[in-house]
């Protein structure tokens, strides 16, 4: 590739917790490598764990200073011993000197509009005054309208929506969930949305090195990247060890549940028969295309992964800290394409065995027709290529090419 050759978009994931906006940038931008030649991604993410996924040719990542989110709901530096003020303004600075150099064609955000503690703000206006075309991505759900609400009032989010994006681009369909459902949004915000349908998942090349239960049918069981999935977990270990003639089940741990409940449940699992787990798997779809039925919290790449290889499933959405599991899975059940099951704080394992027992009696997702449901991937690449049709060669880029 001749210098200064090749169009490039810049990714911004701030992975303060989980691994949802990690691989759902991670999904973007190998779509965008693999649909579209002559193209380079690059994604800025805070995950402690990005070295430990695949991506395609053509997309790199620069890791940021790790921070973590505690319980009263603050920040601090994951690995560093500097004030959150120092991570943050460090990330800054990772963050504005990349874009600088990178000189992109295209800038897309992942869900915080200002980034971590507004940590993308400069960035976002350095390149504004550049002529780059700002793209705020947004998952179908974002919370609860009454926790929502407030919270974009205190990060002043409206005004960056007006005055610095682009475009909205919502990870979903309207007849599901409209992301901004009970907010005061004016017109002029509104009519940037564009929703794209669901981000839809390949199963990878690659094959699993052993299949579990040696090919025989199982359940898929997964939290996620699993922080916030031990009672989850417990719940699901319980039902088997009370009524161990229950469908086999796989459970993919997460690489966030804490190493002392891992523990637990590894030797309770060991004493089960029909009962396997693993900490982490970086392409878990392949586990979940060869499942009988999936078990799942209700988190968007997991849902995405229900619909895109039309499995059977029951998600149990987490409620706190945000709702917005909660409200796609009971709006995902008002539809017919999963069932859910709540968390009611008892866990009856005779409830939970009962739904074990039920999903592979159930419909599957594609039964239900909605037109454009995992048209994602697809709208994403005709949106990237339209910004940068529209925006031509940039200038800096030209002239370096020139030379």
């Amino acid at each position: 590739m001749p210098v200064g050759g090749g169009r490039r978009i810049l990714i911004y994931s701030h992975d303060s917790f989980g691994l949802g906006h990690l691989r759902r940038c991670r999904a973007i931008a190998n779509s965008l490598v693999r649909g579209n030649r002559d193209l380079s991604v690059l994604i800025l993410s805070g995950s402690p764990i990005i070295g430990s996924f695949n991506f395609g040719r053509f997309v790199d990542f620069v890791r940021l200073p790790g921070v973590i989110k505690m319980r009263n709901g603050e920040y601090s530096s994951q690995s560093l011993r500097l004030r959150i003020e120092e991570t943050v303004g460090l990330r800054s600075a990772i963050i504005r000197q990349t874009a600088s150099t990178f000189d992109p064609d295209l800038f897309i955000v992942d869900k915080e509009p200002h980034g971590l503690r507004g940590e993308v703000k400069e960035t976002l206006e350095m390149l504004s005054n550049r002529g780059v075309p700002l793209v705020l991505g947004m998952r179908d759900i974002m919370d609860g309208p009454d926790l929502l609400a407030p919270e974009w009032e205190r990060k002043k989010v409206m005004p960056a929506l007006r005055s610095l994006y682009n475009e909205i681009w919502v990870y979903g369909l309207p007849q599901i969930c409209d992301p901004l459902s009970g907010l005061r949004v004016p017109s002029q915000i509104r009519r940037k949305m564009v929703y794209t349908g669901y981000l839809k998942r390949q199963v990878p090349a690659r094959r699993l090195e052993r299949q579990p239960f040696g090919g025989e049918p199982y359940l898929f069981v997964t939290t996620g990247g699993g922080g916030d999935g031990a009672e989850f977990l417990d719940w699901v270990i319980r039902a088997y060890e009370q009524e161990p003639d229950l469908l086999p089940a796989f459970i993919l741990f997460g690489p966030f549940l804490h190493r002392r409940r891992q523990r637990d449940y590894r030797e309770r699992i060991s004493r089960l028969a029909n009962v396997e787990a693993i900490e982490f798997e970086s392409q878990p779809e392949l586990l979940m295309k060869n499942a009988a039925g999936v078990l799942a919290m209700g988190g968007y790449n997991t849902f995405c992964e229900i619909l895109s290889f039309d499995k059977k499933a029951v998600i149990v959405p987490r409620t706190r800290p945000r709702l917005e599991q909660f409200i796609r899975a009971s709006r995902a059940q008002e539809l017919g394409l999963v069932r859910m099951l709540l968390d009611d704080g008892k866990r009856d394992v005779h409830v939970m065995a009962t739904a074990i027992r039920n999903i592979t009696q159930q419909g599957l997702p594609s039964e239900i027709v909605l037109p454009g449901l995992l048209d994602g991937l697809t709208n994403v690449n005709k949106l990237t290529m339209q910004h940068i049709a529209r925006r031509g060669v940039p200038p800096l880029r030209l002239a370096a090419a020139r030379g």
